[in-house]
């Protein structure tokens, strides 16, 4: 199932105080980036940010799932109607995949 473009739009919105937030159309589904790096996927119109150490204790509820079939877990994000925290995580994480933590 393919993504609502007002949904993949939403997301960039809530969290664009973390950076530079772009999305980029990977086979039927997103990529979000921040400041030009990968942080995560949109997928079915559900969010998921890449795993990092840093994040975990930051999350307010930790659920790791696939985005897509045969893919690795990812943090699957529910509360994305927050624009703080969503901002707070995306710019985490993207600190986190600079230092490779």
């Amino acid at each position: 199932m393919a993504c609502n473009q007002d949904f993949v739009q939403y997301i960039a919105d809530q969290c664009a105080s973390a950076g530079d937030i772009t999305v980029k159309k990977m086979f039927g589904d997103y990529g979000i980036y921040c400041n030009s790096k990968i942080i995560g996927l949109i997928c079915d119109d559900q969010f998921f940010l890449k795993p990092t150490e840093t994040v975990i204790p930051l999350l307010r509820i930790v659920d790791m799932r696939p985005p897509y079939p045969g893919a690795k877990n990812y943090y699957y994000i529910s509360d994305v109607d927050d624009h703080d925290y969503m901002s707070m995580l995306v710019r985490k994480t993207y600190e986190a995949l600079l230092s490779g933590k």
